[in-house]
């Protein structure tokens, strides 16, 4: 019973690093653990293009309040000088 375990184990791996490649090929951002995320929603039902539609709004948002962020620091250190 354990080689065939062993077997999928090493299978899902397999596909899991296929996925993780065509997912930098599509410079989608995503790291392993989220890629392994949605994944495991999509497994459960998740609808795959809204799953993206969230992904990619998400993304823009960070995007923005890290641009704010480095804007907000620029313009302290300017201030202060």
């Amino acid at each position: 019973m354990v080689e065939p375990v062993n077997h999928q184990v090493n299978t899902a791996r397999k596909t899991f690093q296929t996925l993780f490649q065509i997912s930098k090929l599509l410079n989608t951002n995503l790291d392993e653990t989220t890629l392994s995320i949605c994944i495991r929603l999509c497994e459960n039902g998740v609808n795959p293009h809204a799953l993206a539609t969230v992904v990619k709004e998400l993304q823009r948002e960070v995007k923005a309040m890290n641009e704010a962020q480095i804007e907000s620091s620029t313009s302290k250190i300017s201030t202060s000088k």
